[in-house]
């Protein structure tokens, strides 16, 4: 098919921005394949840790072999943990000056262009390759105004007793399989601590590259919120195409302190042999506002449900989450909210795209405890089939244990109209055109919660997975 100008600069994006990969040859550290209690002793030796991290790291190793595989969800029997390497050290890590990364590091975060995106509209950065973050910065303005933004590793360094009151205590070590793996494993991630009353204006983001074959990447982000605060994190994660399989399982907490008000954005773009098995969960207290905006593209499966929970009055939680599943891939994903404190409110609208044999699943709760009075909470469900071959499941939980609630559902399913269509290609586009049009109109309210950058990033993306659908 014969592509017209306005064709081949929507698609002109290729994974080559993604799909590259550097030598190994020169890292400093690569373990063994395979997991044991030497494996993670070792993790937490080269780190220098505190011994009641070593030990917790030991318990979330027990609980992870004592934990069956999950069979409720994506299908992940075929995972081979003997086969993965837990932890490989690039180079030198957490430079805080660009001059002092390494070469190879440089073009990696110019490819993905990280720098830009830092000098422009960030108010600080961290970029990730494998276990290791290698370049984590603030803007002096910022870090004046007391927000700390360090790599987890350092958070743990510099703040040894704020880490330990709150690592673990809302996902705790034993919290489901994955979590366990990483509460043994981790390495690298985010801390970040935003002071009393203190807003940042400008985004904070980490970047997680895996670039390495059978590599397992376990990154653990903690986000302190204090009283009155505001901030807004966003993370994106990519990795190069190899012909074997590799795990990303990170664990994600927020604590939204009374009034605070955190906003946590994830745009994926996984390569399709990544099983991507991530926890995400937020507390929010008298009210707080936590929103998770979260974007699955790529990778093999997806399991991943950000969850929040209301613990005190005034408490808001939204959950805003589009999944796009092609050829040989299963989006599993969705969102959970637990009203335990009366007088909270909250949203949950999912968006899902099927096309080529893809798989999108929405997994869903919604809980109210007893005595949670006056809850308010919509979830939205909408799945858009592109083909035949394509599927689309839904399987929301709705639990309401108090009867002065009001809770409102809504599912739809649904195909591209040949009568939308019709009315596009007589207004002169292709029909591929209109297709890809109708599905970027489709996930609006998802590009309409992004900043303005990652928007159009966001729309050349879906663009890309939209190549070849018709025709």
């Amino acid at each position: 098919m014969i592509k017209t100008e306005k064709e081949r600069q929507a698609t002109e994006m290729s994974y080559d921005k993604y799909d590259f990969r550097y030598d190994t040859n020169d890292y400093q550290i690569i373990f063994n394949r395979g997991l044991n209690k030497d494996v993670v002793k070792e993790i937490s030796r080269i780190k220098n840790e505190p011994e009641w991290m070593t030990e917790f790291r030991l318990k979330g190793l027990k609980s992870f072999f004592e934990k069956p595989m999950p069979q409720w969800g994506a299908n992940l029997n075929d995972i081979n943990f003997d086969n993965i390497i837990y932890y490989m050290k690039p180079s030198d890590t957490n430079k805080k000056n660009w001059d002092d990364v390494p070469s190879y590091v440089k073009e990696t975060f110019d490819k993905l262009g990280i720098p830009e995106a830092e000098r422009k509209f960030l108010a600080g950065v961290g970029g990730q390759i494998d276990s290791e973050v290698i370049y984590h910065n603030v803007k002096k303005e910022f870090e004046e105004k007391g927000i700390v933004f360090l790599s987890m590793d350092e958070g743990l360094k510099q703040y040894p007793e704020l880490v330990k009151k709150y690592f673990g205590t809302v996902i705790p070590y034993n919290d489901n399989k994955f979590a366990a793996l990483n509460t043994a494993t981790w390495s690298g991630g985010s801390y970040v601590y935003i002071p009393k009353n203190v807003k940042v204006d400008l985004p904070l983001q980490a970047y997680f590259r895996i670039n390495a074959a059978d590599f397992g990447q376990f990154e653990r982000t903690l986000i302190i919120a204090d009283e009155g605060s505001q901030v807004s994190y966003l993370e994106g994660c990519t990795a190069p195409r190899y012909s074997s399989e590799s795990l990303h399982s990170a664990v994600v907490e927020i604590i939204a302190l009374p009034g605070s008000k955190v906003q946590y954005i994830t745009i994926q773009n996984w390569a399709s042999n990544i099983y991507n098995l991530v926890t995400k969960r937020a507390f929010a207290y008298k009210d707080a506002s936590v929103y998770w905006i979260d974007c699955n593209l790529g990778s093999k499966v997806t399991m991943k449900y950000p969850s929040i929970y209301l613990l005190e009055e005034g408490a808001r939680g939204e959950v805003l989450s589009v999944a796009f599943a092609g050829n040989g891939q299963h989006q599993d994903a969705g969102a959970k909210i637990i009203h335990v404190a009366p007088n909270t409110t909250s949203t949950i609208t999912s968006k899902s795209i099927s096309k080529s044999s893809g798989r999108a699943t929405y997994r869903g709760l919604l809980k109210v405890y007893p005595n949670a009075k006056n809850i308010k909470s919509s979830v939205k469900c909408d799945a858009l089939l592109i083909d035949k071959e394509s599927r689309t499941d839904t399987y929301p939980t709705i639990e309401i244990e108090e009867p002065d609630a009001t809770v409102t559902h809504e599912a739809t399913v649904g195909k591209i109209g040949e009568d939308q269509i019709f009315y596009l290609t007589s207004r002169g586009l292709s029909e591929a055109e209109a297709t890809t049009l109708i599905v970027l109109g489709f996930v609006q309210p998802f590009t309409k919660s992004l900043p303005m950058e990652y928007a159009v990033e966001f729309n050349r993306l879906i663009e890309l997975e939209m190549e070849g659908s018709v025709g």
